[in-house]
């Protein structure tokens, strides 16, 4: 006799059996970079520690987005007229805003406009900072860039790279002269129109600088955006970078999220696509398999980052900082992974008896152990 079974449970091999890597989020306010009337921070870089002091950087701008219909001299988004700005924190909850980090390019350069959505690396004694760039004027049909800046001290002074060093692909053709982003002769590859959310790792000996892609006329599916990622990869910081054959490596995120875990890469997808709120791991580096699929997971995730490999792979998001654009005016406040649910459950105990009202073991403002 046939066994017969449904669909569903016929693609139930597709999915993770372990817990491994699944686990809460808890979210905090954080002191220095929470709400403020007329500022926007937003896309925290991953945290790093640096002789005892926390940093991060950021987009920071002001004033209030009008929207492309505004004409070429207005705010169009929250991220635009941005700026990258740096704090610091000696306990992860109160952060200092010490300086800005990088301006807007001179009148004409490919960075005129705006700088914004940063991520470091911390390599070898010296700090590089990737992030978007865009020229004016701004608007729908703008292509947007990826540069890199470095400095030997976290306070600087950054040295930028005089042009960008990813650009979007080649292979899209626009329709008509109007300045409408979905019409077009063709669409080209899925990073045609615009590179975001770069961040940097260095693996397998060379530099992986992955990134969110947009494409030209990009639509919604029923995952949302149709945003995807990729790599590009270069044998030094500055590149050349070239992308990878296997572009896109994910089908799904919005912000990248990647960290080095064990001898591969492990990454947080939210936000869009078919396996948004998804962790997932690569041995190499660009071929992900889901390994958990989470509730609730940090927006535009900056979490705390060590220069070495993690361990278990959720100790690359034990705590960190995200953004919340909820309201009027962008904020970055605290998140931290709380497994204490999965533990309770592992143990057979019912997961409404936890004492879920403190910070979980691990993040910042946590009793001690």
């Amino acid at each position: 006799m046939n066994e017969v079974i449904s669909a569903a449970t016929r693609r139930l091999d597709r999915y993770p059996r372990s817990a491994e890597w699944f686990c809460d989020f808890r979210y905090y306010d954080v002191s220095g970079l929470g709400v403020e009337d007329g500022v926007h921070r937003r896309d925290p870089s991953s945290v790093i520690e640096v002789d005892g002091t926390f940093h991060v950087w950021y987009t920071k701008s002001t004033g209030v987005a009008e929207g492309f219909a505004a004409g070429d001299d207005a705010k169009v988004f929250p991220w635009d007229r941005s700026e990258v700005w740096h704090a610091t924190s000696t306990d992860g909850l109160t952060w200092i805003e010490t300086d800005r980090a990088l301006g807007a390019g001179e009148p004409g350069s490919y960075d005129d406009r705006s700088v914004f959505t940063p991520e470091v690396l911390h390599h070898e004694g010296r700090f590089y900072l990737v992030y978007q760039v865009v020229a004016s004027p701004y608007r729908l049909r703008s292509k947007e860039s990826i540069a890199i800046a470095w400095a030997d001290d976290p306070a600087g002074p950054w040295t930028r790279s005089p042009h960008p060093i990813l650009r979007p692909a080649e292979g899209g053709e626009w329709l008509g002269d109007e300045d409408n982003h979905l019409q077009v002769v063709h669409t080209g590859p899925f990073d045609s129109l615009k590179v975001h959310d770069p961040l940097l790792l260095p693996f397998g000996g060379r530099f992986h600088l992955y990134y969110k892609g947009e494409q030209m006329a990009e639509k919604f599916a029923g995952g949302g955006r149709a945003t995807r990622w990729g790599v590009a990869i270069a044998d030094a910081p500055e590149g050349p970078y070239e992308r990878s054959p296997l572009n896109p490596i994910t089908n799904s995120g919005h912000e990248t999220c990647l960290w080095l875990h064990a001898d591969g890469v492990a990454a947080l997808l939210t936000t869009d696509g078919p396996e948004r709120n998804t962790v997932q791991f690569a041995r190499d580096g660009q071929n992900f398999e889901i390994m958990a699929h989470l509730a609730d997971p940090p927006v535009a995730a900056g979490p705390f980052r060590e220069e070495r490999p993690t361990v278990r792979g959720l100790d690359g998001l034990r705590w960190g900082l995200s953004h919340d654009v909820t309201g009027p005016w962008h904020y970055i406040r605290g998140f931290a992974a709380d497994e204490r649910r999965k533990d309770l459950y592992a143990a057979g105990s019912p997961p409404e008896l936890a004492d879920l009202s403190s910070p979980p073991p691990g993040a910042p403002g946590a009793a001690t152990p």
